[in-house]
């Protein structure tokens, strides 16, 4: 009867109006305070031992925590119809940096000299100037999602047919996928998983998805071939780790005889978490961060948690990355704009996405690919990015009918607000479709689009529309 008792309390929590908006910020906000505890716990040995300032990376990361709250702050106070006009631009701006970081890249390892154009200069993910760095990748994981549910969102029914997402879908997201990959698969893999969740929300055939898999698998073999002639971390002429990645991952050798440097991290980590047990060695008590494992506070952060706060530390980090899944797919459930609702499905798809690959390399599930765990792992940019992603999913979730609804039926104070976030607009009436203009010639029935020029709800559509269910040390 307990039991009975609490499920039907937690349906009655879920049922409230505001109840996706609350999950949003009870998961992220209690993800990001884990992620600065464990930053601080990974590096403050080393911190002390380099410059004796033991919190010298955890300032830094709550600083751009902070920069990230604000972010996350103006992000859930645009409305729907901003982000649409700021697909464009964002986009533009990320393939822009991405071009010039991979210039600058190939100019310092064609010269051999430093890759750097007067005050601004690249490493291998990320640009500097000044000091201030930014990682083109995290940029425009966030660009494709905006642009991706424009695009998706004005096509409607008309997804049915392979020309409509041939032009300008594929070409674009083509250029992303080489521009991220050729120096960093691992994002790479991220955006992949964002684009599934883009077409899986609008309601692609599942043909279309098979199609798209093979196509996406050549191409992580492509990308994992030209390792070989430098790619990435890879030099010209040196074995491809890439490829020794991935057959250390199908045939691992025995871990006495594994020596090697991209094995080196694989041992390590099996070694703390096993070093953690159940109920972990203590915070702060772990032994793997003493320089033993490689990039402990960044693409390895699950291992030292996994130390540190054994296998109840991981199973509540698991859980509340559960949660944060659950609460992105409510929310793009329950608006009832086409754009609003693929943008959640993106943004869901790649947070998740993401740290599902982490943890998968740090555990042994998947292979090694360098990609750090969100809100938790050490990194300005991606910090950042995640917070303002978080708080765009913070305006749909507000954007809830009945959320909407509630909040206008019992406005908040004037001064929240105007400090925390405006009302958002009440649901309407749809809109009837307009009839398709005579420049564009005959077109389908099922191609109709809205007065508003958005896209259709999903399964509108007349009987011929489509059928089908919806970091020196990393290696990359």
């Amino acid at each position: 009867m307990d039991a009975l008792g609490g499920l039907a309390a937690l349906q009655g929590l879920l049922a409230r109006p505001l109840a996706s908006y609350h999950l949003l910020l009870a998961s992220a906000g209690l993800l990001l305070l884990i992620g600065l505890t464990m930053v601080f716990s990974a590096t403050s040995v080393r911190d002390y031992a380099a410059g004796g300032n033991a919190s010298a990376s955890l300032v830094k990361q709550a600083i751009f925590a902070v920069i990230g709250i604000v972010a996350f702050w103006v992000c859930q106070r645009l409305p729907a119809r901003t982000y649409r006009a700021l697909g464009r631009p964002v986009l533009a701006i990320a393939v822009g940096l991405l071009l010039l970081l991979n210039a600058l890249v190939a100019y310092g390892r064609l010269t051999g000299a430093p890759a750097r154009i007067g005050p601004m200069e690249a490493e291998l993910l990320g640009l500097y100037v000044g000091g201030i760095g930014v990682q083109p990748s995290e940029v425009a994981k966030f660009a494709l999602v905006l642009w991706g549910a424009y695009v998706l969102a004005r096509k409607g029914a008309a997804l049915g047919w392979w020309r409509e997402l041939a032009t300008p879908l594929f070409p674009v997201v083509g250029l992303m996928f080489v521009l991220v990959g050729y120096n960093d698969l691992g994002s790479m893999l991220c955006l992949m998983a964002l684009v599934i969740g883009l077409l899986w929300a609008a309601g692609v055939r599942l043909r279309v998805f098979a199609t798209l898999s093979a196509i996406g698998l050549a191409g992580i073999g492509l990308l994992v071939a030209v390792a070989s002639l430098g790619a990435g971390s890879g030099v010209r002429g040196e074995d491809n780790y890439r490829l020794q990645r991935l057959t250390m991952f199908v045939s691992p050798p025995p871990l006495e005889q594994c020596r090697e440097e991209l094995c080196y991290q694989m041992v390590q980590a099996r070694y703390a978490i096993a070093n953690g047990g159940w109920f972990g060695t203590g915070l702060g008590q772990g032994r793997s961060k003493w320089d033993w494992l490689p990039a402990a506070e960044n693409d390895f952060i699950f291992a030292v948690i996994a130390e540190e706060l054994g296998v109840v530390g991981c199973a509540v980090v698991v859980t509340l990355f559960a949660v944060l899944a659950y609460t992105g797919l409510r929310i793009a459930r329950r608006v009832d704009d086409p754009f609003r609702r693929l943008a959640a499905a993106g943004v869901t798809a790649w947070l998740i996405g993401q740290a599902f690959i982490n943890i998968g390399g740090v555990i042994g599930l998947l292979p090694l690919t360098g990609v750090p765990l969100p809100f938790i792992s050490v990194g300005g940019s991606a910090l950042v990015v995640t917070l303002a992603a978080v708080g765009m999913l913070a305006s749909f979730a507000r954007a809830e009918p009945d959320a909407a609804r509630a909040l206008h039926a019992r406005p908040p104070a004037r001064w929240v607000r105007l400090v925390w976030a405006p009302l958002p607009p009440l649901p309407g009436r749809r809109r009837r479709a307009a009839s398709p203009s005579a420049a564009r010639g005959s077109v389908p029935r099922a191609r109709k689009r809205r007065a508003d020029d958005q896209a259709a709800p999903r399964g509108a559509r007349d009987g011929r529309g489509r059928s089908g269910s919806v970091a020196s040390e990393r290696r990359r």
